[in-house]
């Protein structure tokens, strides 16, 4: 699959997109003002601790407190110290919490799911060393977060997915840092190589690498080998280690100085941290529009990849570099609900707070004249299964969301399309799954949701009708006007009534509402003067006696 990575770079922002055959399928964007914090290692103070929800809020700086579940919570201070003062020969996976799938983050994850099948494997070969002191360790109850943590108590957490709307951010104490060709895991004594790296040959000269560096240095904490790793040089994995080493060793000399809130480690830039997680031979080309970050992108791929060093270009066309490749367009198009299929047939995309719920129609596609009902339903449905995971990609859509497909009478082409459900996932990186709900023709996905979706960052709910897309109308106005005078008739002194409202409903209670207006002065006995005002929201209105 031919893919490339647009990249505009400016004072304010970054943006990039990723096109595979010439379709873009992800934008990412990072302002220099709400960069976001998912990677970032915090030193934070427990500002409440919910044994109820088992779980509790940390004060780590943002607006607000960040939410801790028991699961990902670890004595992390004191594990740290056991692990560099070697006291317990026993793996270090056995004294602590298992990470989550939260826990590595999909900033980390490359194409498919290696990393995070890493981790599963490496807890299954694990297993059988275990002995049975650890043994009778699992089988004690799950620790209770009111023994693990206090309010006031300080603790450091890395943040592993951003705030979402009123929530906060997610956090983890199970702190994972990515590399190009390694993942450090500084809660767990364990080195494990990636599955897809299938020589054991390869496999065992690595372990061989990290064991060895680790010996020489002291080093402590676990470090899974990504795809990536194979096949490179002493070096290149030397070079991770070391910085590994060298930032673990700077977060515990600030967690020890600094007072929190505190920030300890930034994640990196936008472009270095999509180049160290995505990067592979299937890109074709690297555009970029900016000098400066040409110059940073072709010395960190020399670095990583150099083979790849003559695809990456510098764009110096005046044109906007987003226009050029049709990005803008499509970052437009994932701002509206309607989206139109090749065929004629369109989807319906509409993002709530609990769910996103996608519709599929024919609209103007009828099918072959000779064709069956069925045929035409089945093909939309093809069609709209691609371009609904491509949708999804794009916009970055996760949580719980509900395909309402074209009902298909015959069960072998419902499970045809959802069959190709799966396969579109499959070359989705985020997490997800598809469940078919065949009784009513849904299609269910979940898909891991990391960050805010491209609608959320770039868009604000509509101050007129508060994000709920409708106002009431000129008629309902004008009742309700009519109930309140009932209300508060008697109350009213004067000889007359100035009744002042929206331009709009003025309109209307002297057009087709004039009755309402009738039925206003013969309930409060006194003339109403209709004045309109242009400073008034359409549902608001005020009575003055005069």
């Amino acid at each position: 699959m031919n893919k490339e990575m647009i990249i505009s770079s400016g004072d304010h922002d970054t943006r990039v997109a990723i096109l595979e055959e010439d379709q873009v399928v992800e934008i990412f964007i990072e302002r220099e003002r709400q960069r976001g914090v998912v990677g970032n290692i915090y030193k934070g103070r427990v500002s409440k601790v919910l044994p109820g929800m088992q779980s509790s809020f940390v004060d780590i700086g943002l607006e607000r407190d960040a939410f801790l579940y028991v699961s990902e919570v670890v004595n992390t201070v004191e594990e740290f110290d056991r692990l560099e003062s070697g006291d317990d020969d026993e793996p270090a996976m056995a004294a602590v919490a298992e990470p989550s799938a939260d826990a590595v983050s999909a900033e980390s994850t490359e194409a498919g799911s290696d990393l995070s099948g890493t981790v599963r494997a490496v807890e299954r070969r694990s297993a059988p060393r275990v002995d049975s002191r650890t043994q009778s360790r699992d089988d004690r109850p799950q620790p209770k977060i009111e023994d693990l943590l206090k309010e006031g108590q300080e603790v450091l957490v890395q943040v592993v997915k951003e705030p979402l709307g009123t929530k906060g951010a997610r956090l983890t104490s199970h702190v994972t840092m990515p590399g190009r060709f390694l993942v450090f895991m500084p809660t767990v004594d364990h080195v494990g190589v990636s599955r897809k790296i299938e020589s054991r040959e390869e496999r065992a000269r690595l372990r061989g690498i990290v064991r060895e560096f680790r010996e020489e240095h002291g080093f402590t904490g676990g470090v899974i080998i990504r795809t990536a790793a194979g096949g490179r040089s002493k070096e290149d994995i030397v070079s991770d280690l070391a910085y590994f080493h060298q930032v673990w060793t700077e977060i515990r000399q600030r967690m020890e100085s600094r007072r929190p809130p505190a920030v300890l480690f930034q994640e990196q830039s936008l472009v270095t941290k999509l180049l160290r997680d995505l990067l592979t031979e299937d890109f074709t080309a690297i555009r970029l529009d900016n000098e400066q970050e040409h110059r940073r992108v072709v010395a960190l791929v020399e670095r990583i990849m150099p083979n790849l060093l003559p695809r990456v270009k510098l764009y110096t066309k005046e044109f906007p570099i987003f226009e050029e490749y049709g990005v803008q367009a499509e970052i437009d198009k994932a701002l509206r609900s309607k989206v139109w299929l090749k065929s004629g047939g369109y989807l319906v995309i509409n993002q709530t707070e609990a769910l996103v719920a996608i519709d599929v129609n024919t609209g103007r596609y009828v099918g072959k004249r000779t064709g069956r009902l069925e045929d035409t339903i089945v093909k939309t449905n093809l069609e709209a299964v691609k371009e609904i995971v491509r949708q999804l990609r794009l916009r970055d859509l996760g949580g719980i969301i509900v395909l309402d497909l074209i009902d298909m009478e015959e069960k072998k082409n419902r499970q045809k399309v959802f069959q190709e459900v799966e396969k579109e996932l499959r070359k989705d990186r985020s997490p997800s799954k598809a469940l078919q709900v065949s009784d009513f023709g849904l299609v269910i996905v979940t898909r891991k949701r990391v960050k805010q979706s491209i609608e959320r960052q770039l868009t604000d709910p509509c101050p007129y009708c508060s994000g709920s897309g409708s106002i009431k109308s000129a008629s309902t106005i004008c009742y309700e006007i009519l109930t309140e005078m009932k209300k508060i008739g008697g109350e009213i002194e004067g000889q007359g009534v100035i009744l002042r409202v929206n331009p709009d409903i003025a309109r209307a209670l002297k057009e087709e509402e004039s009755a309402v207006l009738r039925d206003l002065q013969q309930t409060l006995g006194k003339p109403v003067t209709i004045k309109p005002d242009t400073h008034l929201h359409h549902e608001q209105f005020d009575v003055m006696a005069i």
